[in-house]
C-alpha cells in the first residue's frame, strides 16, 4: 500500500474575505504543496497583501457560504505561534518598521536574528537566549554570508544587508516555507543581484518558497509555478513561460508592456 502523500501547505477553496465593509478575495481558491517554489504576481489593490496575511494566519475568511474550505498544514484549526514556528515571513511592512526601531535601539545582526525566536525586533533586557539558539543564531549569520556583520548594527548596514539580517529572523524556527512580501523594493541593482543569490540557495535548501511580487526580475530559475492576481482573483496560474506573456502582463497592468529576456532574468519593459 502506497504512503499518502504529504498534506497540502495552504488549502483554500472558495473563501471570502473582508476588509472592513469591502470584499477583497471572493470566492477565492488557492492550494500550495510542501516543497512549491511559487510567485505571486499583482499590480497593488490585487489582494496580495490580504492573501499574505491569510497564509501566515492573521486574517480569516467569511465563515459562510458555499462550502468554505480553509486549512493550513492540513488543518481545520490552529494556533497562531504553530503558523509562526512552520512559515517565516518577510513582509514590506515589518522591513519599514525595521528602519526606525533598529536605528533608535542599535540592534545588530545577531539580535536581529534572535530575536526570531521571541517575536520582536531585536532583544530586550527580559529575553533569555538559550545556547542552542545562539547556534543557530551563528549557523544563519554564515549561511546568509553576513557572519562578519553579527555584531554590526543594522543602521550601519546597507539596506541588501539588513534585508538578510531579516531572512534570519524569518528562519530561527527551520519553517517549512518561506513568504517574501515584495522583498526587493528599495534596493538597488547590486543588493537585488544578491538578494536573487540567497533567495536560490533556500529554494536549493528544500523549503518552500512563497514569493509575492510585481516586478518579474525577482523571479529566480527555481520558481516553477506563477500565479496572476487581479481585483482579488487569481487570472492565471502555471509554469512561468505560459504565464509570463507579453499579453497576459500587460492585461495584468492595464497598460502595453513587452517581456524581455536579460542575461538570464526576466524583466517588462513598455511595449
Amino acid at each position: 500500500m502506497s504512503p499518502l502523500p504529504p498534506p497540502l501547505l495552504i488549502d483554500f477553496r472558495k473563501i471570502t474575505v473582508l476588509r472592513g465593509d469591502r470584499v477583497i478575495l471572493r470566492d477565492f481558491s488557492l492550494q500550495v504543496s510542501p516543497g512549491e517554489h511559487i510567485a505571486i504576481l499583482g499590480p497593488n489593490g490585487s489582494g496580495k497583501s490580504t492573501l499574505v496575511k491569510l497564509m501566515t494566519g492573521e486574517l480569516y475568511p467569511l465563515a459562510d457560504g458555499p462550502n468554505p474550505h480553509f486549512r493550513l498544514f492540513g488543518q481545520d484549526c490552529w494556533a497562531l505561534d504553530d503558523v509562526r514556528v512552520r512559515i517565516g515571513l518577510v513582509a514590506l511592512d515589518l522591513l519599514q518598521h525595521l528602519s526606525h526601531e533598529v536605528t533608535a535601539r542599535e540592534v545588530t545582526a545577531r539580535e536581529m536574528i534572535l530575536s526570531g525566536f521571541f517575536n520582536s525586533i531585536g532583544l530586550w533586557p527580559h529575553h533569555r537566549v538559550t545556547p542552542a539558539q545562539e547556534h543557530r543564531a551563528r549557523t544563519l549569520l554564515r549561511f546568509l554570508e553576513i557572519g562578519h556583520l553579527a555584531r554590526r548594527p543594522l543602521s550601519a548596514m546597507s539596506s541588501g544587508e539588513q534585508r538578510r539580517a531579516l531572512i534570519g529572523r524569518a528562519l530561527v524556527h527551520d519553517p517549512e516555507a518561506l513568504i517574501l512580501d515584495e522583498p526587493t523594493n528599495s534596493l538597488d541593482p547590486g543588493a537585488v543581484r544578491e538578494f536573487r543569490q540567497v533567495l536560490r540557495r533556500l529554494a536549493q535548501s528544500g523549503k518552500t518558497l512563497i514569493l509575492v511580487t510585481h516586478h518579474i526580475s525577482d523571479l529566480i530559475p527555481e520558481i516553477e509555478r506563477v500565479i496572476l492576481m487581479q481585483a482579488g482573483c487569481i487570472v492565471r496560474d502555471g509554469p512561468p513561460r505560459r504565464v509570463l506573456t507579453s499579453a497576459a502582463l500587460s492585461r495584468l497592468f492595464g497598460t502595453k508592456l513587452r517581456v524581455v529576456r536579460r542575461r538570464g532574468k526576466l524583466d517588462l519593459t513598455s511595449a
